[in-house]
């Protein structure tokens, strides 16, 4: 940091605009050196706690245990602090509580023998904890944490110690007060929040957040009142992000991908989207069709419908399908540029044969009941399915719910994040075979690398809030579909989505999606370091953070790739992925001590961890362990900081040799 010593006068000639500015909120000598003070010594604090999360695709209970328990970090503080003098029993009691304090204090309540004398234990077990996780921040930014209602009587227990002869009574008095005017629960409560609201500074959404499981509307319910967050948007999110912008092709596959799973709640309780026009389409078209190929898959939520509501699912799930196919077409003949025209494949089928021809080769289909295509024009929609679609677009455009949620995620989100020497994405930065960064063209211009995540993240924004330009807009709206399915996206990165394959055609060598070269290089450190150049991460210890692709530990797949450069971190959040990976996801902690990766077991459910202390069963590694502990100087915040102090310090030069005249008066 630059020395008062070493500014001249004569060196501020070109900053005294910009310092005129900043006198404003510092107007007297006093304020700017009070000001230094205090972020230089928040310069030498620990670096608050990060946590990254990814593909969570809608597993809400998993995912609010996982931010409850910051992913056992709040366990390892609570062995920390007390160690052998709780019993094991004893401290899962105490998670317990700080995870679902409501709940467990009902179960308190009613088999304590002698409640007052728990609250008492209970009460100074939590300040302890409580003492411990703020012990990193300051004042102020804990004072700003706690809740209104108790906010005086929190900070006076955190500052203030029971060891110490003259305070003992003072400390004792208060938490005995709190019991007897019984308002124990609540601040046990108000207690239990602020661990694990100070546990976790911050916390990383690395993509999918939407499909597949049943809560997608109650995790982003989280996330529009968490703290502080971000989220970079994956191809399950951006498909969201479609259907929110008004586009229909995006709509039906949000829809398709509702019934595939067979999860009708976050549309119809999440969002309000009224799927009762389809359900009536459906059942008349395919009123004698047994729809079995597109039965709910045999998920969780799946299994709550009987087979009459399962066989609706089925109906529904064909008539979107169909109408997906002919909106993907429309897209697919509008942008030629999007060199997509292989992805129209219904009129390739023979439906007197009952054969799909392709390349030559002609292949068994395994439906070919499609009342609705019309073989001489086989994309164009029937006057009922544009009706239908018409319905369905309005119930998007008008769910407030959704807009909320939208906002949220626009508002938080982007393609990319770089952050204290970690660079995290979704999915991928397309590459060409020998590892160079892949030229991408978009609208008759090339992209590449970070400029290419750039662009898409202007489209996503264009096509959701610019009215200004109908052409930019119309085509923003399109590439929404394009960045969920394209070859070139970063957020997709296949050589196709074979949505048709997998539903139509037997042979399974047509259902293979081709990954880019990406998801291969990225084992390279080479390639790893070549990415994070491009987008001017550096530093010895510096990470790639992906989700997208499930690792499957089942099969001996390691999260880890390149020397420890490149961490996937996607390992089954989802149900639907579980039978595949082996466990139930990987989450990453990166606290000042260095970065863990925490492997986790299915969560089995929020009842029996209340009950029975149950956490969810983790797997920690250390995948970096800083031999000094890592400052907030030592971050990105930390070289913020540096910079308003030596603008501070510009600033107390220019007031003591006159450049700038303070202004008393202002603080009168």
């Amino acid at each position: 940091m630059t020395a008062l010593n070493n500014i001249t006068p004569e060196s501020l000639m070109g900053d005294l605009h910009y310092l005129q500015l900043l006198s404003r909120s510092f107007p007297t000598i006093a304020d700017a050196s009070t000001e230094i003070i205090n972020l230089e010594a928040i310069l030498n604090l620990p670096k608050g706690t990060e946590h990254f999360l990814t593909d969570i695709h809608g597993e809400d209970e998993a995912f609010q245990h996982v931010l409850k328990n910051a992913s056992g970090a709040i366990k390892r503080k609570v062995n920390e602090i007390f160690g052998n003098n709780l019993r094991e029993v004893e401290k899962k009691e105490i998670c317990t509580l700080i995870y679902y304090p409501e709940e467990k204090l009902q179960l308190v309540r009613n088999k304590e023998a002698d409640l007052d004398d728990w609250y008492l234990i209970t009460l100074n077990q939590l300040v302890k904890i409580c003492q411990n996780v703020s012990s990193k921040y300051t004042r102020s930014k804990v004072r700003k944490s706690l809740p209104k209602e108790f906010s005086y009587i929190i900070q006076e227990l955190l500052h203030e110690t029971s060891i110490e002869p003259n305070k003992h009574a003072y400390i004792n008095v208060i938490i005995s007060t709190i019991i007897s005017t019984r308002r124990a629960d609540d601040f046990i409560i108000a207690m239990c929040n602020l661990i694990q609201r100070l546990t976790i500074d911050s916390l990383h959404i690395v993509g999918d957040i939407y499909d597949r499981g049943p809560g997608a509307h109650i995790i982003m319910d989280t996330l529009c009142n968490y703290h502080h967050f971000d989220i970079q948007w994956g191809n399950h999110d951006i498909l969201w992000m479609g259907a929110a912008s008004g586009n229909t092709s995006c709509m039906a596959n949000v829809i398709r991908m509702a019934m595939r799973y067979g999860n009708l709640t976050t549309l119809e309780d999440g969002y309000g989207i009224n799927l009762l026009p389809l359900a009536t389409f459906a059942m008349e078209t395919y009123a004698n069709d047994p729809c079995t190929l597109f039965f709910p898959k045999s998920t969780e939520e799946a299994s709550i419908h009987d087979e009459k509501t399962r066989r609706l699912i089925a109906q529904m799930h064909k008539a979107i399908t169909i109408i997906q196919l002919k909106l993907e077409a429309e897209i697919i003949d509008r942008r030629p540029d999007f060199k997509m025209e292989n992805r129209k494949l219904l009129h390739l089928i023979d439906f007197e044969k009952g054969i799909f021809v392709y390349n030559g080769k002609e292949y068994a289909v395994k439906d070919c009941n499609f009342p609705t295509v019309n073989t001489q024009n086989p994309y164009q929609l029937t006057d009922e399915e544009r009706e239908l679609v018409r319905k369905l677009h309005y119930s998007f455009m008008n769910s407030e719910k959704l807009k909320k949620h939208m906002r949220c995620l626009y508002t938080n989100g982007s393609m990319y994040l770089a952050i204290n020497s970690n660079l995290i994405y979704h999915a991928s930065i397309p590459l060409n075979a020998d590892g160079s960064l892949k030229k991408v063209w978009i609208q008759g211009k090339e992209y590449f690398g970070k400029k290419l995540l750039n662009k898409v993240d202007h489209l996503m924004r264009t096509a959701y809030f610019e009215d200004e330009d109908q052409d930019e807009k119309d085509f923003a709206m399109d590439y929404m579909w394009y960045a969920w399915c394209g070859p070139d996206s970063p957020s997709f990165d296949k050589n196709k989505m074979a949505t048709f394959e997998r539903y139509f055609i037997e042979d399974k060598k047509l259902h293979k999606e081709e990954k880019g070269y990406y998801y291969t290089l990225r084992d390279s450190e080479e390639t790893c370091d070549r990415i994070l150049e491009e987008f001017g991460v550096r530093g010895k210890h510096c990470h790639i953070i992906n989700g997208h692709v499930p690792v499957k530990t089942i099969k001996g797949e390691q999260p880890m790739k390149a020397n420890g450069k490149l961490l996937v971190i996607d390992g089954g959040f989802s149900k639907a992925y579980q039978p595949e990976t082996g466990i139930a996801g990987y989450t990453l902690v990166y606290h000042s001590h260095g970065m863990q990766l925490v492997q986790h077991e299915p969560f089995q459910s929020k009842q029996e961890t209340i009950e029975e202390g149950q956490d969810i069963k983790s797997t920690t590694f250390v995948i970096e362990f800083n031999s000094q502990r890592m400052m907030v100087k030592d971050t990105d915040k930390g070289r913020e900081l540096i910079t308003q102090i030596n603008d501070l310090k510009k600033l107390l030069v220019a007031y003591r040799n006159g450049l700038i005249k303070e202004r008393v008066s202002d603080i009168f």
